[in-house]
């Protein structure tokens, strides 16, 4: 039996308004592949308010979108995030998103069943680039192993 799941937050600083012409495609684009991240082997869970809505969650302000989600493991996450087609949306960032110098992925273990908060998740951002990549916060080029 898994003891801990992989939670990951990623962020996107917006260029203009989720209801504005340069993001239809984005928001367009959303409900598809939050359901092929839903349906992917070896997703648990992911952050949302009680309408289901991702994008209303803002703790880093009203131009910063966030995803929060857990996964059984790095592999399972690694599949959705570089072969899925989230990939063609990730390839087309940079046409909604400003480009970020910091740090904007987080990753760490849970123990299975906790679902992270999205204050944790900014806390887990906030120690990566303060510290760099450690077992409490690493990127997917430093990923560190279960702690089980």
């Amino acid at each position: 039996m898994t003891t801990h799941h992989l939670a990951q937050l990623n962020i996107a600083r917006l260029t203009a308004s989720l209801d504005s012409p340069p993001l239809a495609d984005f928001v367009a684009n959303l409900d598809r592949i939050n359901a092929l991240a839903e349906g992917s082997p070896g997703f648990v869970w992911r952050l949302k308010d009680e309408a289901g809505d991702a994008t209303a969650i803002r703790p880093l302000g009203d131009d910063t979108l966030i995803n929060v989600s857990v996964w059984q493991d790095l592999a399972s996450l690694q599949a959705f995030v570089y072969r899925s087609a989230h990939v063609e949306i990730m390839k087309r960032r940079k046409e909604w998103f400003e480009a970020l110098t910091e740090a904007f992925v987080v990753l760490w273990w849970v123990p299975a069943g906790h679902q992270p908060t999205a204050q944790e998740a900014v806390d887990r951002l906030a120690l990566l680039r303060r510290d760099g990549p450690t077992p409490q916060a690493f990127g997917f080029k430093s990923a560190f192993g279960s702690p089980a």
